[in-house]
């Protein structure tokens, strides 16, 4: 495996690790962002194997002992497998993540206290970056999920959303919401949940101009427009699943029930 470094907008970095074994014959890709700074950040720290790929990696950037900030979008091994290690050869790094993961996780398992982020609150990384932390709980899953704007470029850094098949180019101009219905027709990775849409297009208002997705190309364009398509996808995935349990609750008895409960939660 190589770890491959592609410039996808002005002083954001893309390290790029194809996995061919995942979801053969198409592959896997692992996506890491470092934006540059006077406070450098990385945005996902990779599986901690993976972690002297994608340290050799920023090297080529950066010495990594400089790294200041690390962050990632929810607590999983793809995303902050690497976290103690980043940690350990960045001496002055601190994990930035929402309230709900440093409660639930980091503060037990950063070996160095995490900056805990309110919804909507900003990092100045210096050289005009800067990184404003929003949470989107169970959006495409885990509790305490969120992404990171990068204000000066338009970067959104969408940790899971969009995520696709193949080894494709660095940055493309092209649908990136088809291949993202693709995968998640495969995996089922998401969350369903009624907030969904209304969570994505509320990202949709901060217009976009490159997504950078986890697994898969980033994405020059019109980021707004993707993101209420996704939302789109995922409303009619909602109803669908609503519609699937309540024929399975009457099927079994418990209409009543169920119908009870939706009352209930919508008043």
């Amino acid at each position: 495996m190589e770890t491959r470094i592609n410039e996808i907008t002005n002083g954001i970095y893309r390290l790029s690790t194809f996995v061919p074994e995942i979801a053969p014959p198409a592959g896997f890709t692992f996506n890491q962002f470092l934006i540059l700074g006077d406070e450098p950040l990385l945005f996902h720290t990779g599986l901690r194997r993976m972690f002297p790929l994608v340290r050799d990696a920023v090297s080529r950037l950066i010495p990594p002992d400089k790294l200041r900030w690390i962050a990632f979008g929810h607590y999983e091994a793809d995303e902050c497998g690497a976290m103690n290690e980043w940690l350990a050869v960045a001496p002055q790094a601190e994990v930035a993540h929402g309230q709900t993961g440093c409660l639930v996780s980091l503060n037990d398992m950063a070996d160095r206290p995490p900056r805990v982020m309110q919804d909507g609150e900003t990092i100045d990384l210096g050289k005009g970056k800067r990184v404003r932390y929003l949470d989107t709980p169970h959006i495409p899953h885990g509790w305490e999920a969120g992404v990171l704007y990068e204000e000066q470029t338009g970067t959104l850094l969408c940790g899971d959303l969009f995520t696709q098949l193949g080894d494709g180019p660095a940055l493309t101009h092209r649908d990136v919401v088809g291949p993202a219905i693709a995968a998640e027709d495969l995996f089922e990775y998401s969350s369903l949940n009624p907030g969904m849409g209304t969570t994505i297009r509320g990202l949709a208002k901060l217009a976009p101009q490159t997504l950078a997705l986890m697994h898969g190309p980033s994405f020059a364009g019109d980021g707004a427009a993707a993101l209420r398509a996704l939302a789109d996808d995922y409303d009619q995935r909602v109803r669908h699943a609503l519609a699937d349990t309540q024929i399975a609750a009457f099927e079994y008895g418990r209409g009543d029930q169920l119908l009870a409960g939706l009352a209930a939660t919508a008043a």
